[in-house]
């Protein structure tokens, strides 16, 4: 007992004690290679932290967040969401929310639409009020093409089945949307009008050359576009009669 005690630092009355949840674990740092129950239990003693994301098994803790790089964006992809749910009963948008992926991933994505699985969505939200699950739609923003949203984060969302991903690289001025198709992500260019149109969420364009010269107005204008097309209309219907 005394070697085990040399080479582990640790006592048997301690480790019992850390079994029975009687002390506190370890900090959560950046780097660190967790499973996703470990990772919950140090986050949930971490009060000060309010972002922390499980990727591919790594722990991923950002940096303070900056106005123009991230604040200001994520209040014009936020708009953008909460207007067309405004018109779109049925359909939950969400905010820097905790996602129970799988047992490697739980993230926050900067902005999420999700259906009720009885509308054929694929995420539930659980009892302590995580999502859990892969929302329809993700939307992340990133700094440039470096970021991990672009990587791990883009593998792991599309092996969880995330139908929908879009992507704003502030630096490079650029927003890619994927797609899954057969598994993959395909990515797809705005179309002739300039507009990135959900598949899963009809009605839902998305103005890409005036989201980045910073006009909301006109983003908005062109959802207001999508919002009155028949597509949407159908979609609200089938919502407002699904069980």
């Amino acid at each position: 007992m005394a070697v085990k005690e040399a080479v582990t630092g640790e006592t048997e009355a301690k480790r019992s004690a850390r079994a029975r949840g009687l002390v506190a674990p370890p900090p959560l740092e950046s780097g660190d290679r967790l499973t996703r129950r470990e990772f919950e239990r140090r986050y949930q003693t971490m009060l000060r932290i309010k972002k922390a994301e499980l990727i591919e098994g790594v722990v991923y803790m950002p940096s303070p967040v900056r106005h123009r790089s991230h604040g200001k964006p994520h209040i014009y992809i936020s708009a953008w969401l909460g207007a067309y749910c405004a018109a779109t009963p049925g359909v939950e948008p969400s905010d820097n929310v905790t996602v129970r992926l799988d047992a490697d991933n739980e993230v926050q994505p900067d902005a999420l639409l999700r259906l009720e699985p009885a509308a054929g969505g694929h995420s539930r939200v659980g009892e302590d009020d995580y999502v859990e699950g892969p929302p329809e739609l993700i939307v992340e923003i990133a700094a440039s093409s470096a970021a991990i949203d672009l990587h791990d984060k883009l593998k792991a969302y599309r092996r969880n089945g995330v139908l929908e991903y879009v992507v704003w690289q502030i630096y490079d001025k650029r927003v890619d949307r994927y797609e899954l198709k057969e598994d993959e992500y395909a990515p797809l260019a705005p179309d002739q009008a300039g507009l990135i149109r959900s598949r899963v969420f009809p009605g839902l364009h998305l103005n890409v050359k005036a989201l980045l010269e910073g006009d909301l107005a006109a983003v908005l204008a062109d959802l207001q576009k999508g919002l009155a097309t028949d597509e949407h209309k159908a979609f609200v219907e089938r919502l407002s009669v699904t069980p």
